[in-house]
């Protein structure tokens, strides 16, 4: 059973990210031209309204996890798994329920969108960006945590593992470091790979709207949400919003959810057309089709 506490959670955390700071001025997969600092700034400004957020949630969701714990409730406690299995399955669930699951909806659902599209409008996406979430976003992603936590039964140190491993994992895949292409492969065939995730990062649809996993690929190779392209010929952002100072604007980032929808700029279809069409020759693009935004 793994017991940290907050210090210490505090503690790996940022020294995890300090570590893929520090590697991506060692093997950059992109000469990003953009003030880093400045833009940090802004994506590590977003941890502290999650933070804000999340305080009364994350009070709900300790106390529901001792709760299904004490009573039993819930997948885990109906049947014998080895310890080392139980942890895999657990993990394996929360990260379906917490993060696939959830992801995928706020990429359907207009509302929610808005909310997550604050997260796609980074136009250098490095592994600050892993921080850059709207506090609503937040809202949401607990509001799935609590119900995950009863489905599955999981006990307060599996939650904490899962939470670690989450946000490691999603510095990792955002960060902007370039890994052998057959490592990056052998990576993505169980877990996902930071060339796996650049690719849901591109500006258009359909490839906006693939690779939805943050620890497990296996979701979007059973659900065919999986894509794979070559990075060089993605380019970061949202086609809804390219202008600078809309999304390198943290008053305008905030209010973007409360504002309008704004309809995909380019079809899925033309987006898939045009990527083809400005592709390497050898590229080869694993993609299923699925429904666009609703």
């Amino acid at each position: 059973m793994i017991e940290l506490t907050t210090t210490e959670q505090a503690l790996l955390l940022a020294g995890s990210f300090l570590f893929f700071t520090l590697l991506e001025g060692i093997i950059p997969l992109l000469q990003m031209k953009y003030k880093k600092i400045r833009h940090t700034g802004i994506n590590l400004f977003f941890i502290v309204t999650s933070i804000a957020v999340s305080i009364p949630f994350a009070f709900i969701a300790v106390h529901s996890s001792d709760w299904v714990t004490r009573h039993e409730v819930g997948v885990l406690h109906q049947v014998e798994l080895p310890k080392w299995l139980y942890v895999i399955v657990g993990i394996m669930m929360l990260d379906f329920i917490t993060s696939y699951l959830p992801h995928f909806v706020q990429h359907k659902v207009k509302w929610m969108w808005k909310f997550h599209l604050v997260h796609h409008t980074d136009t250098w996406v490095d592994t600050s960006t892993a921080n850059r979430h709207h506090p609503g976003e937040t809202v949401i992603s607990m509001l799935f945590l609590i119900v995950a936590i009863f489905i599955i039964g999981a006990p307060p140190w599996l939650v904490i593992l899962h939470q670690f491993i989450a946000v490691t994992f999603s510095q990792f895949t955002h960060a902007n470091i370039s890994l052998p292409e057959k490592m990056d492969n052998a990576i993505s065939w169980i877990f996902i790979s930071p060339n796996m995730h650049k690719v849901h990062h591109h500006h258009t649809q359909p490839l906006t709207d693939t690779n939805y996993g943050n620890i497990f690929s296996i979701w979007d190779r059973l659900f065919k949400t999986f894509a794979k392209s070559d990075v060089s010929n993605l380019t970061y952002g949202i086609d809804t919003y390219p202008d600078q100072k809309e999304h390198d604007n943290m008053g305008k980032l905030l209010v973007i959810p409360f504002e309008e929808y704004r309809a995909p700029a380019t079809p899925p279809d033309q987006g898939d057309r045009d990527f083809q069409a400005k592709r390497k020759p050898s590229l080869k693009i694993i993609r299923t089709p699925i429904p666009s935004q609703q």
